[in-house]
C-alpha cells in the first residue's frame, strides 16, 4: 500500500503529539553521532574558552615577568654604578695618579661647604649647586705644582652624555672655588659610538687602568 501525502501530514502530526516518537524518528534517521554534535560543539566551545583564559593567564605571567627582569636589569646596574664609582673615589689616588699628585678626596660634606660659600658669593646658583652635587667623584691635588681639582664622571660604559656631564660640572666648579678644574670621565670602556668617540678627546680618560689626557696635551 502507497505511502500518500496525506499520510505523511498525518505521521507529522502523530510526531508534533508525541514527542518522544519525534526523538526516536529522529534518532533512527540521523544517527546517534549526528545527535551528539551540539554537545560537542558546547564541549568545543568551553574548550576554547578555557584555552583562551589560560592563554590570557600565561601572557600576563609573560608580561610579570618581563616585568621583574627589567626592574633586575635596572637593579642591577644601578648597583655596579655605585660600586664603579665607589671605587674610583676609595682608590682615587691609584686611578688619578697619571694625572695628579698628592691627591685628596672630596668628600661630599665638604664639597657641600665649598659650594654654600659660593653660592652664598654669588658664584653660582641654586640649581649649579644642586647639580654639583651629584658629581660622581672630585679630588683636589698638585699639577705642576699648582694646586687643582678634578672632577670625573663614573660609568661602566662612559657615553657622550657623560662627557657633558663632566665638562659642565667642572666648568661650575671652577667657577665655585676659583681655581682650574679638570673634567675626566672614568670607567671600563669608551662606547664606540661616533659622538662619543668625537667629544672623548674634550677630557681625561681613565679607563680599565690607562689614563689618555685631552686633544692637545
Amino acid at each position: 500500500m502507497p505511502f500518500t501525502v496525506e499520510d505523511f501530514q498525518d505521521l507529522l502530526r502523530l510526531l508534533e503529539q508525541q514527542p518522544q516518537w519525534k526523538s526516536a524518528l529522529r534518532a533512527t534517521l540521523l544517527g546517534e553521532e549526528f545527535l551528539q554534535l551540539p554537545a560537542l560543539v558546547r564541549e568545543l566551545a568551553e574548550a576554547q574558552r578555557r584555552t583562551e583564559e589560560e592563554l590570557r593567564k600565561l601572557a600576563e605571567a609573560q608580561r610579570n615577568t618581563e616585568e621583574t627582569v627589567r626592574t633586575l636589569v635596572r637593579e642591577v646596574a644601578a648597583l655596579k654604578g655605585e660600586s664603579l664609582e665607589r671605587r674610583y673615589r676609595e682608590r682615587a689616588a691609584s686611578y688619578f695618579q697619571r694625572i695628579l699628585r698628592r691627591i685628596r678626596v672630596v668628600d661630599h660634606q665638604h664639597l657641600g661647604l665649598l659650594l654654600d660659600d659660593a653660592l652664598d658669593a654669588g658664584r653660582i646658583g641654586p640649581e649649579e649647586r644642586a647639580d654639583l652635587l651629584e658629581a660622581d667623584v672630585v679630588v683636589a691635588g698638585l699639577l705642576d705644582a699648582q694646586e687643582v681639582y678634578l672632577l670625573a664622571e663614573v660609568s661602566g660604559t662612559v657615553t657622550a652624555h657623560d662627557i657633558r656631564r663632566a665638562r659642565r660640572r667642572a666648568e661650575i666648579l671652577q667657577r665655585a672655588v676659583g681655581k682650574p678644574v679638570l673634567s675626566a670621565v672614568a670607567g671600563e670602556v669608551l662606547s664606540d659610538d661616533p659622538q662619543t668617540q668625537a667629544e672623548a678627546t674634550q677630557v681625561w680618560r681613565v679607563l680599565d687602568g690607562r689614563t689618555d689626557p685631552p686633544a692637545g696635551l
